[in-house]
C-alpha cells in the first residue's frame, strides 16, 4: 500500500544550498576564531539547526557567542541563500510528478521560514511549496525541538491528518534520517554524490541517487 504522505527535507533534496550555508558559517566561524573551510563547516554542521549549533560553537571557543549571534548569522544566510540557491536537478519535475499522481506531500526541514522562502522563490518553485512548509522554528516555538528530534516530522504529518507510520520521508543527512526514523516514519536518503553510510546507519531504508527514484520505493 502506497503511502498516505511524503515528507521531503528542503536542503540536500529540493534546494542546492548547503554549499552556500556552509561558506557564509565557515566566514562567520573563521572571524570569530574557530578557523574552518566551507567543506568542514559541512561536514560538522549539516542538517543542524542554528539552535543547535549555537552551544557546539561556544563550548568550542570556550566563550559565549556575542548577544543576537543567531539573528545576525540568519540574515546573512538569508542574503545569501536568496541569491545563490539553486535547484536540485529533478526537484521541480518530481514534485509535479507527485502531484499529478495524486500524492500528499509537505517540506519538513531545520530551516527556517523565512530561508525556505527566499530559496523557493529563487528557485521557482515557490508556486508548488506554498503552505506545505514545516520549519524547526515553528516547533521550537511551541516547546519542540529540531532534527534530530522527530518533532518537526510529527508537525507536518499532524497538519496533514496523516498517521506517522503511513508516511514516508526523503533525508540527505544522517540528523534528518535519526529524525524521520524516531517519528516511526519510513525514511529513504538521498545521497547523489554517495557516501550514503551514514544515512543508512541512521536508519535509511535505501539510498537513492536520482529524485525520480522516489517513484520507484512508494509502491
Amino acid at each position: 500500500m502506497p503511502p498516505e504522505l511524503i515528507i521531503f527535507d528542503c536542503d540536500g533534496v529540493l534546494i542546492d544550498s548547503e554549499g552556500v550555508a556552509s561558506a557564509v558559517v565557515a566566514a562567520d566561524l573563521t572571524a570569530l576564531g574557530w578557523e574552518m573551510n566551507p567543506e568542514q563547516a559541512l561536514e560538522i554542521f549539516m542538517g543542524m539547526s542554528i539552535v543547535d549549533m549555537q552551544p557546539m560553537i561556544e563550548a568550542r571557543l570556550n566563550r559565549a557567542l556575542p548577544a543576537g549571534w543567531r539573528n545576525q548569522l540568519a540574515e546573512a544566510l538569508l542574503v545569501a541563500l536568496g541569491t545563490q540557491s539553486k535547484l536540485i536537478p529533478g526537484a521541480r519535475e518530481m514534485l509535479e510528478q507527485v502531484n499529478r499522481l495524486g500524492m500528499n506531500w509537505r517540506v519538513a526541514s531545520n530551516s527556517s521560514q523565512e530561508e525556505m522562502a527566499v530559496k523557493f522563490a529563487r528557485t521557482g518553485i515557490d508556486d508548488l511549496t506554498a503552505g506545505r512548509t514545516h520549519a524547526a522554528g515553528d516547533v521550537i516555538a511551541r516547546g519542540g525541538r529540531p532534527k534530530p528530534a522527530p518533532d518537526v516530522f510529527l508537525a507536518a504529518a499532524e497538519s496533514a491528518g496523516v498517521a506517522p507510520e503511513r508516511c514516508v520521508v526523503l533525508e540527505d543527512s544522517a540528523l534528518g534520517v535519526t529524525g524521520a526514523v524516531a517519528a516511526g516514519m519510513t525514511c529513504y536518503g538521498f545521497a547523489p554524490h554517495g557516501g550514503g553510510e551514514k544515512l543508512l546507519a541512521a536508519g535509511a531504508r535505501l539510498v537513492l541517487r536520482e529524485l525520480d527514484e522516489i517513484f520507484g520505493v512508494l509502491a
